[in-house]
């Protein structure tokens, strides 16, 4: 006899409650977008990874809740949307986070370390989440204790939150941290890789809206629409670069207690700088857009250049958790659209989106002409190499 799936059980597919609260935690890419735009300078790009780096961590954190409490009960839903309103909370108050803001910030910050914590107890994952619950408690206090500071304290405090939440589990002793009890978590893979590949295709869609939305209709000349065309192939080639079957595959083959860790290996940091990439893109797109027959400022090329390059390194460092082979038009596209800074400093800023995009197409084709020779990215895994 069948019996359904409990609704605590873990889940398949990724519900519709998750993207909703995709797209809520997408706002902060946006904002961070806007902020960096506003500063194209190291300070402004050091804000947006702090930022980032935190909201992220806790973001994975939902990710790993819904793998194993997927929001089908009302308590349930309630709960993710008390998160999502958390998540809400921080990413209207991002612009001022680090300089006067940083209260509400911190206030939406507990809200959801709160809502996370209170659901992973009722899961069957309650010995892990306990070992994690004190660092993102500390990370949530700390933020909290830099509004009440100005200056270089509050950067410092951020960092140490930073660095308590996401860095310290992996330095302690293994019963110190979830490390030491993996099999608490028992991934479901192909769950995990869509919500992950999801919200990277929210993130991408999203950019393309506020790259249509930054200009005034009263300044649309033909050059502005030509770089606004040529600012959408950007984000719709990187689309084609992040298929999730081989991350399915690998995962799926590991022993369940190391997928966790190959899990953790793979969406914390190489997605940290994946997520990032798009955010300076995203900068550098809307000053191209908004001056597209001027040479850009060095903090706006190296925005577009380097955003594209971070892009496809995070790619390339999924791979390489995943222990999947590297195409090495990856690692030499990121180089090359490095060097079109050089040229958005010189020539129009259309002349950098053009390069851009053909560097993109070059690595496109390299990657199509690889698979009809059946050493595609794309091709299934073999469990053995995996």
């Amino acid at each position: 006899m069948r019996h359904p799936r409990p609704a605590t059980g873990p889940g398949d597919r990724v519900t519709l409650d998750e993207v909703f609260f995709d797209v809520v935690f997408v706002l902060t890419v946006t904002q961070l977008a806007h902020a960096l735009e506003t500063h194209l300078n190291w300070a402004g790009f050091g804000s947006s990874a702090l930022i980032l780096g935190l909201l992220w961590y806790l973001y994975t954190g939902y990710a790993w809740l819904n793998n194993r409490l997927p929001p089908r009960k009302n308590t349930t839903r309630l709960l993710l949307f008390a998160g999502m309103a958390g998540f809400l909370i921080s990413a209207v108050a991002l612009p001022d986070a680090l300089t006067g803001g940083g209260a509400l910030f911190a206030v939406g910050y507990l809200i959801v370390v709160a809502v996370h914590l209170s659901l992973f107890l009722h899961t069957n994952a309650r010995s892990g989440a306990l070992r994690l619950a004190p660092y993102n408690i500390g990370a949530a206090l700390l933020v909290l204790a830099a509004a009440a500071f100005t200056g270089p304290t509050v950067p410092a405090l951020w960092a140490a939150a930073v660095v308590t939440q996401s860095v310290l589990p992996y330095l302690l002793p293994r019963r110190l941290s979830w490390t030491g009890v993996p099999e608490a978590f028992h991934l479901r893979p192909g769950h995990f890789v869509e919500r992950h590949g999801l919200l990277v295709i929210i993130a991408l869609g999203e950019s393309v809206v506020t790259i249509g939305m930054g200009v005034p209709a009263d300044q649309l000349t033909a050059a502005t629409a030509t770089a606004i065309v040529l600012a959408l192939a950007v984000p719709v080639g990187w689309t084609y670069v992040a298929d999730t079957r081989p991350a399915t595959a690998a995962l799926a083959a590991a022993d369940p207690a190391a997928r966790s860790q190959m899990a953790a290996r793979t969406y914390v940091f190489p997605h940290f700088l994946l997520l990032l990439g798009v955010i300076a893109t995203v900068a550098g797109l809307h000053t191209a857009v908004a001056g597209p027959d001027e040479p850009a400022t060095v903090g706006a090329a190296l925005a577009l250049g380097g955003g594209v390059a971070l892009y496809l390194v995070g790619i390339a460092a999924v791979r390489r958790a995943l222990r999947l082979p590297i195409p090495p038009a990856r690692l030499a596209a990121a180089a090359a659209a490095l060097a079109t800074v050089a040229i958005g400093v010189t020539l129009p800023a259309t002349v950098q989106l053009v390069t851009t995009i053909a560097i993109l197409v070059l690595m496109l084709a390299y990657d199509a002409r690889r698979s009809t020779r059946g050493d595609d990215e794309n091709a299934r895994v073999d469990p053995e190499r995996a």
